[in-house]
């Protein structure tokens, strides 16, 4: 073998290599933008998921925050004609009492 044929192989060698280093600096690029997408989408899914963790929270509240009112009555019945007056007490006791 001569001095020229090992430089023909040598060139042959470092072709095949720009080749290879092309196609695997292009397989890495990919990669990296498909771990950026799968972080972002799986940020965007977190997202979501608090969101509606929130959301159900303040349901929750809303719904324990309702409160009842109870308001009572007193009630005077005038009866001129027989001279009587009723009281309906507002105790609850549901006595009549004559004033």
């Amino acid at each position: 073998m001569g001095l020229k044929e090992d430089v023909i192989e040598m060139k042959k060698q470092i072709e095949e290599t720009k080749g290879q280093s092309l196609a695997m600096e292009l397989i890495r690029d990919n990669k990296k933008t498909n771990a950026r997408i799968c972080k972002s989408f799986t940020i965007v899914i977190l997202a979501l998921i608090m969101i509606i963790a929130v959301e159900t929270c303040y349901l929750i509240y809303i719904l324990n925050d309702i409160g009842y009112e109870e308001t009572t009555t007193e009630e005077h019945i005038n009866m001129e004609a027989e001279g009587n007056n009723n009281y309906i007490g507002g105790d609850n006791s549901g006595e009549i009492t004559n004033n």
